[in-house]
């Protein structure tokens, strides 16, 4: 059996490898499960998988969760040594689900662990793609995509034959905005933008969808996992979310991969590799989808994508303020604070004003998110400010 822990399991990736491991009981023994607050939910997922530990990110819902799991036999702890410690176990595969700054340590010490391990936050290789990739090297752990865009590019690229890879190719739905004009986009409200014409996903996803900066962010995780220059990562839009990535390789093939735009393929993809799984997501039907559509990305509606392609160039610690000012514009703009044409203009101000950042620990990537996150803070507060 493989021994598999989940960092983030109450999440919405977490929350389907979950049901990917209670419904295969004989190929998965679970090690260790990390949530952040639901302590009701994490003491179901444990008690369901017969976990060794389970713990829980916010410290003053220890008592919660002992309580719940009481006479269970279940480990329980808390904080954030807790889940380092945690993801530190052995294990054959982790699944790194944590959001934000807060997953990088135990990524960190997952990668460390030398296993597999499957990334679902941004985070660990956009803001610290050198810190985790030397760590990867020097544990020989494999990394495995779940990213919907990414997975697919590792699939495609199963042959080994990356030195003929000309270029790769990311798919973008276009968002709820793909037709829109600047007018429209410009009187944008936070419902609309949460309206995604085909994923279902979390707030603060579905807006970087709307303003493109997911597809951004993307680039810079696909440089770092494939290896490949900015220049050799292309961006299409693909409404209708069934290719989900492409390589073109020297001799003129293009290798794509399908599916139906449902998180669970990829994630028991990763879960399996290098087998496979059964699914309870939609089988493709091409002849009711009837047809697929590409169109290049509008650079002047969608100008993230060319704030992350400096970023990924100017390296260092660039990704990470970038990523960290558009959580806290995101942020602002759900609470109609700011515009929505303000996301983007206000990552654009914080990258100008702090400009580059060595990025060499995960301390100094934490210090590059909570200045970042200060300054976006300071230009909210400025852009939100009433005119006199």
């Amino acid at each position: 059996m493989k021994t598999v822990t989940v960092l983030g399991s109450t999440g919405s990736v977490g929350t389907q490898t979950i049901e990917l491991l209670a419904a295969n009981p004989d190929r998965y023994r679970v090690r260790a499960l990390v949530a952040g607050k639901n302590t009701k939910l994490l003491a179901e997922q444990a008690m369901a998988l017969h976990a060794e530990i389970a713990v829980v990110a916010d410290e003053t819902r220890h008592a919660d969760l002992a309580a719940a799991l009481a006479g269970t036999g279940i480990e329980v702890a808390s904080g954030r040594a807790a889940m380092i410690e945690a993801a530190s176990r052995t294990a054959d595969w982790t699944m790194c689900a944590i959001m934000g700054a807060a997953g990088l340590h135990p990524t960190l010490a997952a990668i460390r662990g030398g296993g597999g391990v499957a990334l679902a936050n941004k985070e660990a290789l956009v803001c610290a793609g050198d810190v985790m990739l030397r760590a990867v090297a020097e544990a020989k752990a494999t990394l495995l995509p779940v990213d919907s865009e990414h997975n697919a590019i590792f699939q495609a690229m199963a042959d080994g034959n990356h030195g003929a890879v000309d270029k790769i190719i990311l798919t973008a739905s276009g968002g709820p905005f793909r037709t829109a004009s600047i007018d429209e986009m410009r009187a944008a409200t936070p419902e609309k933008a949460l309206k995604h014409p085909v994923w279902t996903m979390g707030a603060k996803i579905s807006i970087d969808s709307a303003t493109m900066m997911n597809k951004g962010l993307e680039v810079i995780e696909a440089a770092r996992l494939f290896g490949l220059p900015s220049e050799r990562i292309d961006v299409l839009v693909h409404p209708q979310s069934t290719v989900h990535g492409l390589v073109c390789y020297s001799d003129g093939s293009v290798l794509a991969q399908l599916g139906s735009p449902d998180m669970r393929v990829p994630i028991a993809h990763a879960l399996a590799w290098p087998s496979r799984i059964a699914t309870k997501a939609p089988k493709l039907d091409l002849v009711a989808l009837g047809r697929l559509d590409f169109a290049e990305p509008d650079p002047i509606r969608f100008p993230a994508l060319r704030l992350a392609r400096a970023a990924l160039i100017a390296g260092g610690g660039v990704p990470a303020l970038m990523s960290a000012a558009n959580e806290i514009a995101v942020e602002a703009f759900l609470q109609k604070q700011i515009g929505f044409l303000d996301i983007v203009d206000l990552v654009a101000q914080v990258m100008d004003t702090m400009g580059y950042r060595a990025a060499d620990s995960i301390e100094a990537v934490i210090a590059i998110d909570e200045e970042a996150r200060a300054k976006a803070h300071e230009f909210c507060r400025k852009l939100a400010a009433p005119v006199a």
